[in-house]
């Protein structure tokens, strides 16, 4: 038989103290108080499940009230937030695979493809490479026959432009990136008009923080990079011209619960300095869908409207364009932006653009495979 070697008194205390963490949130639930309708990764909490009514619901009825009771245990939001800043801040450990800890309070993503980017560890194949050629040539080519100005633009991730600041222990390979290996073989073997903003994002990082600490995409200033890279390929067939830097006014907002923070459980304790850009001379373009846009324009689908006499847009994009959105817009009459990466024949006859924007971030290069769009649409260039 074993005994405890803590004194009487201290044991009961413990023990009381651990009768408490396991009923105080449970008693807190059971009361209906403590609990939250919108969790930390901007989600709503999982419904109360539906009374089965067959076998099937039956069999599923356990596992529905398992993620309700997780999402609504009272006091969830100060326990996660406890456990996080416990790992973070103490162990310098992250609580999520998603979230990688790197030096001086910088965030990175450690999924979607983030990590096998950053190493570098499977580069294209002769074959893949030539998929992604003949994809976009065929819709370079596509649109040129109709006179439609194309862009293919690769939004390079944070690990990219500040090496310097990701964690240690990640192997990387000897080699170049799919990125490089990309636009290598697009500058060498094709027509294909392709935009690498990696290099004018470190020039300006020598100037100002041009990506979030906490986020996974770059700020207004690097948007603003991006956005004049595309401009000056896109412009001089246009007419148009990208802003100068100068033309921006500089505004510094303090913010919390950006998408990396807000991952590790963090809303409200990770702050960082936003560095915002406003135009002197006021904006004109103005979004008009959705009715009610999210801050960022994380939507799905954003229609702008700005000057009369601009042209027309269609750009396919990810996240990585949102922020250009504001900057792209100034010049266009009309510019549709659509979540996907994928080019899509069909929108591109209904909106008749005079520009097309293809837009993909660097690490979906590992997770997904080109579309070849206009090949499904003329089985000849498949050839």
């Amino acid at each position: 038989m074993t005994h405890s070697s803590l004194p009487p008194l201290l044991d009961r205390l413990l023990a009381t103290l651990f009768v408490l963490a396991v009923s105080v949130p449970l008693l807190g639930t059971l009361a209906g108080v403590g609990g939250d309708a919108v969790l930390e990764d901007n989600r709503d909490a999982a419904p109360w499940p539906v009374a089965p009514r067959d076998l099937a619901s039956i069999t599923a009825w356990p596992d529905a009230f398992t993620k309700y009771f997780a999402d609504h245990v009272a006091f969830r939001t100060h326990l996660v937030r406890w456990q996080a800043r416990l790992r973070v801040e103490l162990l310098r450990t992250s609580p999520t695979p998603d979230v990688l800890l790197g030096h001086e309070g910088w965030l990175f993503y450690g999924t979607d493809g983030a990590v096998e980017d950053y190493t570098a560890v499977q580069p294209f194949s002769t074959v893949e490479l030539e998929v992604w050629r003949r994809t976009l040539q065929h819709t370079q080519d596509w649109l040129d026959r109709q006179g439609i100005a194309y862009v293919f633009v690769i939004a390079p991730d944070k690990h990219w432009i500040y090496p310097d600041h990701m964690p240690g222990g990640l192997n990387r390979r000897d080699g170049t990136s799919r990125v490089d290996q990309l636009v290598q073989h697009l500058q060498a073997r094709s027509t294909v008009r392709v935009v690498d903003v990696r290099e004018p994002l470190r020039a300006a990082r020598r100037d100002a923080r041009v990506y979030h600490r906490t986020d996974t995409h770059w700020n207004d200033l690097g948007a603003l990079v991006a956005y004049q890279q595309v401009m000056d390929r896109i412009g001089p067939s246009l007419g148009l011209r990208s802003r100068t830097r100068e033309q921006f006014e500089l505004r510094v907002v303090q913010r919390s619960g950006l998408d990396l923070a807000r991952s590790l459980g963090l809303r409200g304790v990770l702050v960082e300095d936003d560095l915002q850009l406003e135009p002197r001379g006021g904006r004109h373009a103005r979004v008009v869908e959705p009715a009610n846009p999210s801050q960022g324009l994380m939507d799905a689908r954003v229609v702008t409207e700005g000057p009369a006499e601009g042209p027309r847009a269609l750009i396919f994009r990810d996240s990585f364009a949102s922020a250009m959105i504001p900057f792209l817009s100034e010049h266009f009459s009309r510019a549709v932006y659509v979540w996907q990466n994928n080019f899509d024949p069909a929108l591109v006859a209904g909106e008749r653009p005079a520009v097309v924007i293809q837009e993909w971030v660097g690490r979906h290069l590992f997770t997904a495979t080109p579309y070849d769009g206009v090949a499904a649409l003329e089985p000849s260039a498949q050839q």
